[in-house]
């Protein structure tokens, strides 16, 4: 047997961070507590240990949870509690739903159909694809597993039969249009819906303790205006600025339904799969009227899929994805708690608030999500930079006078949107960039000019129009 290949000089990073920051006790500020700070310590290595992965980050999770309680920071039976969080077993359900997606092939279908109907230009294509993106997303919250396994596959296949590659170094006759047209798709998608990327319930998780209630339909409601104009406007700019040679795709349609004759007919698991997800669509919906929490009905779509045989017990058991999700969020989602509940993260806001008093309510928003958003460039995970960073800014946000549902929805949005700033940025970005049929100086020029299109969108278009809807 050999050992597994760790990466120990990744290890030096946050352990000379974590423990500068933990001797720096001393002359911590006055207003922080010495349990606060060590664990101020921990958590910071423990983040940076997730940027600089010398294991996965369920297993640099699994570290930093053993030094929190070996330390007597926290108490194992506080500590262990953080694995019964609702949010986190409600992103850990839908992994199994999206699953059924995979599974059954219902998402390649509804792709292929979406090509049928919309195909005949190339800008239509790209709406199509990006269509089929929104209709997974609420029921998707791996947008890795979207992007990668379920969209690039396709458009990968859609490119090739137009003999746009890489390879040929012919990817901008359609495939580098379509691939960065389904990156922007997705990243819109991730920030209209609750359950459509990870991170999106720890924000949820975060903003419970300050006393702000996010709920899976006034998410919905307050990201659909936006997100239905960026979704409209986002493939028309990366059109002008990034145009395909080829703008008319007569043959996608007949590609379509040559792949979707290839699959048959409609199976009864993908039958059952289509119940299932308008069944958990309408209880997310209509949850709070009916008194059905989001993270029940999520339960009950898996159960729903169990009993109809859709997936199988080991189909769950094998769901890396969900398993090594429920491990490191449990454990960030704890310390983050842990921050706030021994004072740092109160002091934080204040200290950071102080700073910015007397300034408008208004201003004060703008400020922290710009600086919220770029310094994404500075991780390599969206979910990281949440967990270290945006119960801080939503405490100063209100502390500052932001209204509060609104301060947590736009840091919620902008979690998602961020991931728009690098190659690195997010999970979808590594694996569409990796393709190659994007240059890296390309990806960033256009991401720099799109980063400023969602800012105007967002916050202009959407906190109007979540004052209209009365959430602020």
């Amino acid at each position: 047997m050999t050992l597994e290949n760790v990466n120990y000089k990744k290890f030096i990073a946050p352990i000379v961070v974590g423990l500068i920051l933990w001797f720096l006790s001393p002359i911590k500020p006055v207003g922080v507590s010495v349990a606060a700070w060590h664990m101020f310590a921990i958590f910071v290595a423990t983040i940076i240990g997730c940027i600089t992965q010398p294991l996965p980050i369920g297993g640099v999770a699994i570290i930093g949870f053993s030094i929190t309680v070996l330390t007597g920071e926290v108490p194992m039976n506080k500590a262990i509690a953080g694995f019964g969080n609702d949010s986190i077993w409600l992103i850990v359900m839908a992994f199994f739903i999206s699953r059924g997606f995979i599974k059954t092939g219902l998402g390649r279908r509804m792709a292929f159909h979406f090509v049928s109907m919309f195909g005949k230009k190339t800008l239509g294509l790209a709406y199509s694809l990006i269509g089929v993106d929104l209709i997974l997303a609420p029921a998707t919250p791996s947008n890795t597993a979207r992007a990668g396994g379920i969209m690039y596959p396709i458009i990968r296949s859609l490119a090739s039969a137009f003999g746009s590659t890489p390879e040929n170094n012919t990817q901008r006759k359609i495939g580098s249009f379509l691939l960065f047209s389904e990156f922007q798709g997705n990243i819109i998608t991730s920030a209209m819906f609750l359950t459509a990327m990870a991170g999106n319930p720890l924000t949820q998780s975060l903003a419970k303790p300050l006393g702000i209630h996010i709920t899976w339909m006034n998410w919905f409601i307050a990201g659909v205006v936006p997100g239905i104009i960026s979704l409209i406007l986002v493939p028309l700019i990366i059109n002008k600025i990034y145009p395909p040679e080829i703008k008319e795709t007569p043959d996608a349609k007949e590609w379509s339904k040559k792949q979707l004759d290839e699959m048959g007919k409609v199976s009864v698991a993908e039958k059952f799969m289509i119940m299932t997800f308008l069944v958990a669509l309408v209880l997310w919906v209509l949850g709070s009227f009916l008194g059905i929490d989001a993270t029940l009905t999520a339960f009950i779509a898996l159960s729903l899929l169990l009993i109809t045989g859709v997936l199988s017990w080991t189909d769950v058991t094998k769901e890396t994805g969900a398993w090594n999700t429920l491990t490191w969020f449990s454990v960030l989602v704890m310390m983050a708690g842990q921050l706030n509940e021994l004072g740092f993260i109160p002091w934080l806001s204040k200290s950071i608030g102080s700073s910015l008093h007397g300034m408008n309510w208004i201003f004060v928003l703008i400020i922290l999500i710009v600086a919220y958003f770029y310094s994404h460039y500075l991780f390599a995970s969206a979910t990281a930079h949440v967990s270290a960073m945006y119960g801080a800014f939503l405490a100063v946000a209100v502390s500052g006078g932001v209204p509060p549902l609104l301060a947590a929805l736009m840091l919620g949005f902008f979690g998602d949107l961020m991931g728009s700033t690098t190659h690195y940025g997010n999970g979808p970005a590594p694996i569409l960039f990796g393709s190659g049929y994007v240059k890296q100086n390309d990806w960033w020029k256009m991401n720099a000019l799109l980063g400023v299109v969602y800012l105007v969108i967002w916050i202009g278009a959407g906190s109007v129009w979540m004052k209209v809807i009365g959430l602020w």
